[in-house]
């Protein structure tokens, strides 16, 4: 479903901002709001590493309590964790500093607007934007915001206008997501992004297995491999021979999906397959389960043979 079209602009010109908190998500988006003329007055930061986030990046922003940074917000930002937000949100309403009119946002992307009820009660304009990207807490992470795609969820469709204005105006991209679609979008982003991670730094360790030993490129080739924990450098060459590859495979994957998928599962190459468990789970049985769980899923999608299929089911 497309999101309403955008006849006009309704965000004011230059709103006053509150970051409840200062975590990665809150001070990537509170610099990318003064980068294009908003203001940052306040941000909510307890740690010591959002303390220095806020200090560092939001330089001109006051650190202040919770529900002074929702008073003097017009465009208040609510970037906790998932499982704080239902609280957060019935703390901010019992405190009586949500006006009608405040414009409340939330960049959950498991949760609604439903999660802002509380708020919503009080006349605020609840909006769930949440950025498809992954955050490390580094300066980067403001400038990835240009180049993603936003989930938006709002009440009705001056919601959906204002949402879509405020990321529009930060270069992004806005993608409409239900309410009741919510959960299931953000499964999809964490399976695709949070397994990848798991799925590579596996790759890595198993590669650097198989790099080991006598001759391994700038050591001492008498060195005794079987005792030694492996270097920082055998895992930087690791992740080198591995980047091209894998860097290939996901954009052949995004461009052309299934017909991407190449190797022993597409070739239907059972041997190849089983001699890939034995060695993995040489290496960590832990990592031959994670190769065989996706490569049953690969065999599904492709329609392999039922010799492969039961085979990987552990059918035979």
């Amino acid at each position: 479903m497309n999101s309403p079209e955008l006849t006009a602009d309704p965000a004011p010109a230059r709103l006053t901002v509150g970051i409840v908190s200062a975590g990665r998500v809150g001070t990537a988006l509170g610099e990318a709001l003064e980068r294009v003329g908003h203001l940052v007055v306040g941000c909510a930061a307890v740690s010591e590493a959002s303390l220095r986030r806020a200090r560092t990046r939001l330089p001109d922003s006051q650190i202040l309590p919770v529900d002074e940074v929702a008073t003097r917000a017009e465009l208040l930002v609510l970037a906790v964790p998932d499982t704080e937000l239902g609280s957060l949100a019935a703390g901010l309403a019992a405190t009586g500093v949500i006006a009608p009119g405040k414009l409340v946002v939330h960049t959950s992307g498991a949760n609604g607007i439903g999660v802002l009820e509380p708020l919503t009660a009080l006349g605020a304009i609840p909006l769930a934007i949440h950025p498809a990207m992954t955050f490390t807490g580094y300066p980067e992470d403001t400038d990835r915001l240009s180049r993603a795609c936003f989930g938006i969820t709002a009440a009705d469709e001056i919601g959906y206008a204002v949402a879509q204005a405020i990321v529009l105006e930060l270069g992004g991209e806005p993608v409409h997501v239900t309410e009741a679609n919510r959960a299931l979008y953000h499964a999809a982003l964490a399976h695709g992004s949070n397994h990848l991670v798991t799925l590579i730094a596996d790759a890595v360790d198993a590669l650097q297995v198989a790099l080991d030993g006598p001759g391994f490129p700038g050591t001492d080739t008498d060195h005794d491999w079987e005792r030694s924990p492996r270097s920082g450098r055998e895992t930087e060459v690791a992740q080198r021979v591995l980047a091209p590859l894998v860097t290939a495979a996901l954009e052949n994957a995004l461009q052309r999906g299934q017909s991407a998928l190449t190797g022993p599962v597409a070739r239907g190459d059972l041997d190849a397959v089983r001699t890939h468990l034995d060695v993995l789970g040489a290496v960590d049985p832990r990592i031959a389960a994670g190769y065989r769980a996706l490569s049953l899923r690969s065999a599904q999608r492709i329609g392999a043979s039922a010799e492969l299929l039961d085979f990987l089911k552990g059918d035979r």
